[in-house]
């Protein structure tokens, strides 16, 4: 006997026996529905006064049968049969319009979200019999629409018809679709084997700091090794609660992601956990937040000991509110029967051994941290000067160690190439000698748990005699970059260190422009 979903509470018993043997149907996997099949629905919608839907496989089994209310349907958890990028899911929905009406906003979401094959529209007559059928699919991405277009561009409206008379090869349609899915991923960077991304940004400001925030999202999803392919912004009054943005853009952007063949959504906002199993369940793409990317990227540099300790501990700390059980169905797993007290799920116990790690993984950083202090110890017995390379990401501040001490430390242009502190010796032209000492990068919205794991990293900067702060003549966000170094600095409690700030990268801008820079901020170049 099949299951039935949604809103089942007062149906009769002959209906819901009905709608049992509607399960049992099969359709020819060519046909998108059948003039049986469409009598079938229609009667049973007019005679229940509820909206009545069925999803069909590829092979034309009936997976599902849904019922609704009179105006919407609300479809099952379909993430268990989703596919691989760059396909449907493999499931043809049909449903009824009691009222006549067209296709509404909810079936479009339903037909992007759950990518299914195609949304059909049964219309019902007074009298309870089928009238014409809807059909609608999405669309590949068209040559000279960048951005994904009008709704007309995303989606094809097939001419309505009578249940019989549609005309049209269901596998041919998705097979040729399919097809161009497929070719479109090819034409996008066809040697490039990197993870594909789509970055969106929500924002509740303005739409310029919005893009430039955008921008830089952008350079860390490059960094982290992402191939980006397109970008989107929404502006609100408020964020979504539930998605964070509004779920037709949401809509959207899951249409431009299959149209392009993505892989992931990169967020430049934080998403709460709530967040993320709400965007989760709409798609079985991979979801990323900034702070996500961020230890990502952290992740790949760190080279130290202490670095990968610092970077794993910042992980463990993001992970553990966002640890959940899919499988509500999971029973305890110790005690019970046959044992002792109430037992533990399975998401208890990863939660148990995450906070064990956090515990052993700050016992580990501590000694080392104990050790830092040693080192500056004999450095201040020995009275060398400290002098710290500060300033945001891709300043360049490993460039300037490496020549003023010949030193060959990794330095790239990409975001957060350096993430261990290095400490060289140099020597004055008056013939002094100072520590020079490279720190990791600082950039907007540096997420909380990173700043708590590197604690012990940016205590260095703390037994500094002075600080450089080193920030690129050649960003237009130059401003912004030392506004939120100064305030970083001043949040670390590191605002009474001296500080002198220097241009660089002048050879990236007009002389003029790096002279009046100089003027301006009181600054050397």
């Amino acid at each position: 006997m099949g299951t039935i979903f949604g809103h089942t509470h007062g149906l009769k018993a002959s209906h819901r026996r009905r709608l049992e043997r509607l399960s049992h149907r099969r359709l020819p996997p060519d046909q998108i529905i059948t003039p049986e099949l469409a009598r079938a629905l229609a009667e049973l919608s007019h005679e229940m006064h509820r909206q009545v839907g069925v999803l069909v496989d590829r092979k034309g089994r009936i997976e599902y049968v849904v019922v609704g209310d009179a105006r919407q349907i609300v479809w099952p958890d379909l993430r268990r049969i989703r596919t691989s990028s760059g396909r449907f899911c493999g499931l043809r929905c049909l449903h009824t319009h009691l009222h006549g009406e067209p296709f509404t906003e909810e079936d479009l979401t339903d037909l992007a979200l759950l990518r299914l094959d195609v949304m059909a529209i049964v219309e019902v007559t007074d009298q309870g019999a089928p009238a014409r059928v809807h059909v609608a699919h999405l669309l590949p991405a068209q040559p000279g629409d960048p951005d994904g277009g009008s709704v007309a561009s995303r989606f094809q409206f097939l001419e309505p018809k009578p249940p019989g008379q549609l005309g049209v090869n269901f596998l041919e349609l998705i097979e040729s679709l399919e097809e161009e899915l497929a070719r479109n991923r090819r034409l996008v960077h066809p040697q490039d084997e990197r993870d594909r991304a789509l970055l969106v940004s929500v924002t509740t400001g303005s739409l310029a700091e919005a893009e430039e925030s955008l921008e830089e999202l952008r350079l860390l999803s490059e960094s982290a090794g992402l191939l980006v392919l397109d970008t989107l912004v929404q502006r609100r009054k408020e964020y979504d609660p539930k998605f964070l943005i509004g779920k037709g853009k949401l809509r959207e952007v899951l249409i431009r992601a299959l149209q392009l063949g993505a892989d992931m959504i990169v967020f430049d906002q934080n998403l709460t956990p709530g967040q993320v199993r709400a965007i989760t369940a709409a798609t079985d793409l991979k979801i990323l937040d900034r702070t996500q990317l961020i230890l990502d990227i952290f992740a790949q540099r760190a080279r130290s000991r202490e670095g990968k300790l610092q970077v794993e501990l910042a992980q463990l700390r993001y992970l553990l509110p966002r640890l959940t059980d899919a499988d509500t169905g999971l029973s305890r797993l110790t005690g019970g029967i046959g044992g002792r007290g109430p037992g533990e799920t399975k998401l208890e116990m990863d939660r148990r051994r995450i906070r064990d790690r956090i515990r052993h993984l700050e016992e580990q950083i501590e000694a080392l941290r104990t050790d830092r202090e040693q080192r500056r110890q004999r450095r201040r017995r020995a009275q060398i000067p400290v002098v710290s390379l500060v300033g945001y990401t891709n300043a360049g501040k490993s460039t300037l160690l490496n020549t003023l001490t010949r030193s060959c430390v990794l330095a790239e242009e990409r975001m957060f190439a350096t993430l261990d502190p290095t400490s060289r010796r140099l020597r004055l032209p008056n013939g002094e000698e100072i520590i020079l000492s490279d720190t990791v990068g600082f950039i907007r919205r540096m997420p909380p748990d990173v700043i708590r794991a590197f604690r012990a990293t940016l205590e260095e900067i703390a037994d500094s005699d002075l600080l450089i702060h080193l920030v690129d003549a050649s960003s237009p966000y130059l401003e912004q970059h030392i506004e939120v170094v100064e305030r970083t600095l001043r949040e670390l409690h590191l605002g009474d260190i001296p500080r002198l700030l220097v241009f660089n990268k002048c050879d990236l801008v007009a002389p003029e422009v790096a002279r009046n820079l100089c003027r301006n901020y009181g600054a050397l170049a």
